[in-house]
């Protein structure tokens, strides 16, 4: 079910566009007047120019044009020939299918030129929080490069999980802007050599929500980023009074992004401790599976790790 929902997911604006024009198709048997009609066929295209883009949007009025032109040669007399020279006919087809191609063009250029200039303006903003938070990172030798790190390992899960591209980029950004927060954390508690106290645990577990309110302040370019990071210390279940446990309503970036986190945060050397191996990082995550991470993240995340081990051993050789 979650398979056949993420390829939905992927594949949805094409099959939206797909789904219109096959319902054009068949609204258009039992229309009297097929020439006029045929405007109607600018929906999908214009659907297609706006999800999909150039490529796309043209892909889609080609294939209109062709089936209109099929149709045309196969069966004339299901037109409505309102002139008696069949060039009249023609030469409306052909009008409409130059018009049809172009609309479909411009539209997906002027799509793909808004994604280019937002996707400019989100980068700025990702570029000038990042280096906040490397600032913050480089102040604990032990710290530096983290969100980095856990950016690198998000994207390899959201891969391995087979999710789009826009949402492995969003995935990718909440990861690097995830300890954003902690800019507004003390640094004498961030440099601290030792283990955290419950007290200072809290303060720094706080971090999320503040970073969701700095992100937040930034406005739409980076909406999507917001609550994956106000979750990313959420547990995916979570006990109530009864003891039962409930699933908590978290983002699936976020859950990405916890194992992400807590992957890199075992394996790197701390002051109080070493760093521990990728394998033993690994059971000490499916140990909390179903509790603290969510089974299918923890599931893809194992392939990553072997992927990781399977690195190291060629690097080793």
């Amino acid at each position: 079910m979650n398979a056949f929902k993420n390829l939905l997911t992927r594949y949805f604006e094409p099959v939206l566009v797909a789904v219109i024009i096959l319902i054009l198709l068949f609204i258009d048997m039992f229309v009297v007047d097929k020439v006029v009609f045929l405007y109607f066929y600018f929906i999908p295209v214009l659907v297609a120019g706006y999800y999909i883009g150039k490529k796309g949007a043209v892909l889609s009025s080609i294939m209109t044009v062709l089936i209109v032109t099929l149709r045309l040669v196969i069966s004339p007399e299901t037109f409505s020939i309102r002139s008696k020279v069949d060039f009249d006919l023609v030469f409306q087809i052909v009008t409409w299918g130059s018009f049809l191609v172009l609309s479909s063009y411009v539209v997906g250029r002027l799509y793909e030129e808004k994604e280019a200039r937002y996707r400019d303006l989100k980068q700025s903003y990702v570029g000038v929080i990042e280096i906040l938070v490397k600032y913050i990172e480089s102040v604990d030798r032990y710290t530096k490069g983290h969100s980095v790190r856990v950016a690198d390992i998000a994207m390899d899960i959201a891969r391995s999980m087979s999710l789009t591209r826009e949402a492995c980029e969003n995935i990718k950004v909440a990861a690097l802007l995830h300890d954003v927060g902690k800019i507004d954390v003390s640094m004498d508690l961030i440099k601290k050599a030792a283990a955290l106290t419950k007290d200072e645990r809290q303060v720094m577990n706080s971090h999320s929500e503040r970073g969701a309110n700095i992100l937040n302040k930034v406005g739409n370019v980076l909406s999507d980023a917001v609550p994956i990071v106000l979750a990313h210390h959420e547990y995916f279940s979570k006990k109530e009074e009864d003891n039962l446990k409930v699933k908590a309503d978290v983002p699936l970036g976020a859950r990405i992004i916890a194992v992400a986190d807590t992957y890199d945060a075992i394996v790197t050397d701390r002051p109080y401790r070493k760093g521990k191996l990728p394998w033993q990082a690994l059971e000490e995550i499916e140990k909390s599976s179903g509790t603290q991470f969510d089974p299918e993240v923890v599931e893809a995340f194992r392939h990553v790790v072997s992927t990781y081990m399977e690195e190291q051993e060629h690097v080793s050789v």
